[in-house]
């Protein structure tokens, strides 16, 4: 086996079945993979010197064909209602059958971690078959010291071979793509797919099952921190605006999706971030736009016109356009990757339904209610034949990442809450004035003022009134905000409608929540909203 690269790995390889690939490229440069994606025609070079990658039938993850192995080990540890089991003979037969179509290939391996806090850091060593899938994952986690590498010691190894196809039958999956987890060996197969995120998600999915017994809460959200150290978390689905919002000139950006709450503070994942790039522009969001000019920066599925430049505007491909590039590309990107202990918690929704306040204060058990609900909302005309807002319920704020019981996250983030004394917020980015289609989007102005307010401490000194749906508490005026969009019943111009439609999201929430109720002590069970009409 012909090896490359300043390492030869050839003894862990083999250790793990891979010891008969043609070629090994250990720690390439961006500039090696550059040269290996183009010579080898998975990628090109754009105008402004990024690389394009198109991802073909899968341009997202595919969640549907993601395993579990359930052994001695996880079977009582797994939510399988959210997490679908692989046997381990299943993957022992996927295991033998994906290391010999690696047999002869040449393979590209980067030697990373995931987590930049010492103690709770995953050592990755990542496999591809791809050159360009070197890149990105070199681009998303966290690079050792050059030093460290002779000594490199991996807890979790993923290989990514999308020329594999899997065999249902055979292999007990679904399709002829796989993502398959072993848990218990730190093992990740991911064949049949070209789409980069699995790899970066199956880091994520591995620490959410690891970090939870060691009392580390991990956490899908964005991350930055004030000059005076005072951090903030941002929860929030697709949609919501948690990369916009914590991406604050006047705050170091701790990173932009994936982050652990340890017993010294927050630390971030991963060593880059994996921004969506459809309709992006230099006027909206510069530092994002500005990663997307440069070498380095890894473009996913993005439309270049004939002078390769990209066109942002073009979904043709897909609506999940991608760019992936280092943290150290984002001008105030904090160095280290870690903060202190958060001081305030941010919850963001969407809520299309016209409904909810634009920020409302939870106390810990309203933070755990609403952490397990992980609402936000679908407008209408996403789909065909969807003419009013439909409701969206992942649980911790990403249900496809969770091996472990949501009330685990749960219950840890409210014990770190009250620990911590941290001030817990639900911010609405959605619409307000009506649901969608007869309301506007909350003014992203305001959303900045309040948000503004609330990090300060400003927020917490004005006068509240509780919600007469939900029960938390809302800010009845703030200095620089329209006190009218902070009573969003009194911005509907038909009072019964948004009665209504009140009445018609509580009820969705509450049989949302049921599957909970048995897990949750009785503070959280009451923090659950209940629908008390507000008089004309």
């Amino acid at each position: 086996m012909e090896m490359f690269g300043v390492h030869n790995p050839a003894t862990e390889l083999a250790t793990v079945g891979l010891g008969g690939a043609a070629s090994v490229r250990y720690n390439f440069s961006a500039a090696a993979l550059y040269e290996e994606s183009i010579r080898r025609g998975e990628a090109e070079l754009t105008a402004q010197g990024a690389l394009r990658a198109i991802t073909g039938q899968h341009t997202g993850r595919s969640p549907r064909d993601k395993f579990v192995v359930r052994d001695s080990n996880t079977d009582g540890e797994i939510w399988w209602d959210n997490n679908k089991p692989l046997s381990p003979e299943h993957f022992a037969l996927l295991r033998a059958d994906m290391l010999a179509h690696a047999a002869g290939k040449d393979l590209f391996v980067q030697d990373l971690i995931g987590g930049a806090e010492e103690g709770h850091a995953l050592p990755t060593r990542v496999v591809t078959e791809f050159a360009w899938h070197s890149l990105f994952i070199r681009n998303l986690l966290i690079r050792p010291d050059a030093a460290a590498l002779p000594s490199f010691a991996p807890k979790l190894t993923i290989i990514d071979l999308p020329s594999f196809k899997a065999d249902p039958a055979r292999h007990g999956c679904r399709s002829e793509t796989v993502i398959a987890c072993d848990l218990t060996n730190g093992l990740v197969l991911i064949g049949g797919t070209s789409y980069a995120g699995e790899m970066k998600k199956s880091v994520f999915t591995v620490l959410n099952y690891l970090l939870p017994a060691k009392g580390v809460m991990p956490m899908h959200c964005s991350a930055n921190v004030g000059p005076n150290g005072d951090a903030a978390v941002f929860f929030g689905l697709s949609g919501t605006g948690k990369t916009t919002l914590s991406a604050d000139p006047a705050r170091t950006l701790i990173g932009d999706d994936e982050h652990g709450w340890s017993e010294n503070g927050i630390f971030n994942f991963e060593g880059g971030c994996y921004a969506k790039t459809i309709r992006l522009s230099a006027e909206a969001e510069p530092e994002i736009y500005a990663t997307t000019q440069r070498f380095g920066t890894v473009l996913e599925n993005v439309v270049l016109n004939e002078r390769r430049e990209p066109n942002f505007d073009d979904g043709s491909l897909t609506e999940n356009t991608r760019c992936a590039y280092p943290m150290d590309f984002i001008p105030n990107a904090s160095e280290t990757g870690r903060a202190g202990h958060p001081k305030t918690i941010i919850m963001l929704t969407a809520d299309a339904f016209g409904v909810m306040p634009p920020i409302a204060r939870l106390t810990p058990d309203q933070a755990m209610y609403h952490f397990l609900s992980g609402y936000t909302a679908k407008v209408a005309g996403t789909e065909k034949g969807v003419v009013e807002p439909e409701a969206t319920f992942s649980t911790c704020f990403g249900a496809p990442f969770m091996p472990r019981h949501p009330a685990e996250y749960g219950n840890l983030l409210k014990e770190l809450i009250s620990r911590h004394g941290v001030e817990c917020w639900l911010v609405n980015t959605g619409w307000t004035g009506g649901a969608y289609g007869t309301g506007k989007r909350m003014p992203i102005k305001a959303t900045r003022a309040l948000l503004a307010a609330a990090l300060t401490g400003e927020l917490g000194q004005v006068e509240f009134r509780a919600d007469s749906n939900f029960g938390f508490a809302v800010p009845v005026s703030v200095n620089g905000v329209d006190s009218s969009i902070l009573d969003p019943r009194s911005t509907w111009a038909d009072k019964a409608a948004y009665d209504a439609q009140a009445e018609k999201l509580v009820s969705m929430f509450i049989a949302n929540f049921a599957k909970f109720e048995g897990h949750v002590d009785g503070g959280v069970r009451d923090a659950a909203p209940g629908v008390k009409v507000a008089a004309e």
